[in-house]
């Protein structure tokens, strides 16, 4: 059922990566436009991914009509598999906020969508089946759901379930999703859909990132007041002056409890570059933003998945990954650090994070 109210109202709110999940949803990549070789590399990576996650959490797959069996029959049985039209398989962006209140009953906030910037910047279009995705799993989960006019995706903020909220001026303010959108109007949304107390604005995310900055490549709460970010010391590297200004803006900011924030500095691989074969795989039919050779991926260990059991770590076959894989461990000493090949997904512009929506709850 649609409500009328807010969910700050109600008493929701949004909680944050690290607490207790009980679901999660994915969608089945098929776009020969963005996946190359007609999505069957990415989607032998999402079937690895849907396995491994499947351990820790009950796991549902969407996947339209014309791809319904070969999912299933690639997928293993652990995994659900639901036919839900689609348009591209970022579920995190086109999937509703799900929230929760203090005796853990769960509701959903449905926000537009509009493939990461509408005809101005977007990526694709249509974008009509996507936007759709949240009020149809409100519906599959039975759970009332808060309906807002804005554009808004779920890598684009960053919360740490005690009132704090991090985002990037670059998506939030960005014309092509909100046009003549405000930081005070969109503090009152992050307030009353997410329960926020205290909004942190770091001006711009990743290099490059298709999204145009979320907030999911650059910063991630490990617990309340402490956070990972994304961080090279490579001057050459147009990365270093957006790490290093985040971080000078991040250390001198309290959260909504008046706590500095403890930040952890993750190096990032080396420069990942779209090969030829990369390239040349992707179909350029459909409007799509065109994929070229030796285009930046956007890497960086921040886009990663947790769970209640395990963290699910991007590797990229680089040295560095071994050092992440170590600081996470020390992190999350309570969950199982598990390293992920993340390469054929990024080739699609997404990451970890992007493609997996987690239902909270015990």
């Amino acid at each position: 059922m649609k409500l009328t109210s807010t969910p700050a109202a109600d008493g929701y709110r949004l909680p944050a990566a690290f607490e207790p999940n009980r679901a999660g949803y994915m969608i089945w990549p098929q776009r020969p436009d963005n996946w190359r070789e007609g999505g069957k590399p990415v989607q032998r990576s999402f079937v690895k991914l849907a396995e491994l996650l499947a351990r820790d959490e009950f796991i549902t797959m969407l996947v339209n009509q014309n791809q319904y069996q070969n999912a299933r029959a690639m997928l293993p049985d652990s995994v659900r598999v639901i036919e839900m039209s689609n348009d591209d398989a970022f579920i995190k962006d086109t999937g509703p906020f799900y929230l929760v209140n203090a005796a853990e009953d769960l509701r959903a906030a449905d926000f537009n969508f509009n493939a990461w910037g509408g005809l101005l910047d977007g990526l694709y279009f249509p974008w009509d089946k996507d936007n759709q995705i949240a009020q149809k799993l409100a519906d599959l989960d039975g759970i009332d759901f808060y309906k807002h006019q804005r554009v808004l995706e779920g890598c684009s903020v960053m919360v740490d379930g005690e009132g704090t909220l991090i985002t990037t001026e670059e998506v939030i303010l960005s014309e092509g999703r909100n046009k003549s959108a405000s930081k005070a109007e969109a503090e009152q949304v992050f307030k009353d859909y997410f329960g926020a107390e205290k909004v942190l604005w770091l001006p711009e995310g990743f290099f490059l990132d298709e999204a145009g900055g979320d907030i999911d490549n650059m910063v991630s709460f490990v617990r309340p007041g402490e956070i990972v970010l994304s961080w090279t010391d490579d001057k050459t590297d147009p990365q270093y002056e957006i790490s290093h200004a985040a971080f000078d803006k991040l250390v001198g900011m309290t959260d909504a409890k008046g706590r500095k924030l403890k930040i952890h500095r993750l190096q990032i691989p080396s420069q990942l570059l779209l090969t030829a074969d990369e390239a040349n795989g992707v179909d350029p039919i459909n409007g799509m933003l065109p994929r070229v050779t030796n285009q930046r991926l956007t890497a960086t260990y921040v886009n990663y998945i947790t769970t209640n059991r395990s963290v699910i770590v991007p590797t990229f076959d680089d040295p560095q990954d071994e050092v992440a894989l170590a600081q996470f461990r020390a992190l999350y000493p309570d969950r199982q650090v598990i390293g992920f090949p993340t390469r054929e997904i990024l080739t699609g512009g997404g990451g970890l994070h992007t493609i997996l929506l987690n239902v909270p709850g015990k």
